[in-house]
């Protein structure tokens, strides 16, 4: 029997959305599965449609908690799993059918590999490919190179400590470094297994006050990883920039 994959989606005001990423979760090829739905203090009828959903359909669960951000309804969502492998979803997000049978069997059949991603595309108000490089930890300690829709196992979940509430973003960046700054592979599948939806609010580290605050908390959780990968802390303007990519690109790491 294949082992249990759980989907864990948060969400937060996304009534708009959630219906619709939620059906595209149940056309995955993939079985056996959950869903399980994390309405994180929403004012809208999103909780409304994510009950409907846990009343109607036997795999699929409801929780609830006050608003309290993102990488806490993650946790919250993925302590009550009891699948095997995570994928976390967001909710005005999409997986595509057939991406969890292709990850779940390079997980299986390697133990060395702690993530399985893939391609991915725009949609929304912007479309076409999202242009992320081939892994490496040197780039990880620059900037965010995996998409937060990933499979990986509960177990590697723990072990890192889940995602840290204290991040106001960049919460998914801070996780994979936490999981794989001491270790274990990412194997990206060839094929489209994520669409990212970009909506006018979608968002973004948009003040410098706000990406020093961000860098602070990951320089003093990573201190030891980034000393080592960088020779020294992260800086806000180490990380990615347009020239920085076209470089990337000349190179052949940027896809």
């Amino acid at each position: 029997m294949n082992p249990l994959v759980s989907i864990v989606i948060p969400f937060y005001n996304m009534e708009e959305f959630l219906a619709q990423t939620i059906d595209w979760a149940l056309e995955s090829t993939y079985r056996p599965m959950e869903i399980i739905l994390v309405d994180d203090g929403s004012t809208d009828g999103g909780a409304a449609i994510a009950k409907d959903y846990a009343r109607r359909l036997d795999h699929i669960s409801f929780l609830q908690q006050e608003n309290q951000g993102v990488s806490v309804a993650r946790n919250y969502g993925i302590s009550e799993a009891k699948g095997t492998y995570i994928l976390p979803l967001d909710g005005d997000d999409r997986i595509c059918p057939g991406f969890i049978a292709e990850a779940v069997h390079v997980l299986e059949a390697h133990p060395q590999v702690k993530v399985v991603t893939a391609e991915g595309e725009f949609f929304g108000d912007k479309s076409g490919r999202r242009k992320l490089p081939e892994f490496d930890i040197r780039l990880l300690a620059r900037k965010n190179i995996l998409h937060v829709s990933a499979l990986y196992r509960k177990s590697d979940w723990k072990q890192a400590g889940g995602y840290c509430p204290e991040m106001k973003g960049r919460e998914d960046w801070d996780f994979w470094i936490s999981m794989l700054k001491n270790g274990g592979e990412v194997v990206r599948l060839p094929m489209i297994g994520y669409q990212y939806r970009i909506r006018p609010n979608s968002k973004r580290i948009r003040t410098r006050k706000l990406k020093k605050q961000i860098n602070d908390l990951l320089n003093a959780r990573h201190t030891e990883f980034f000393r080592r990968v960088l020779g020294g802390p992260l800086r806000i303007h180490r990380t990615w920039s347009k020239p920085y990519n076209k470089l990337l690109a000349f190179l052949g790491l940027l896809r």
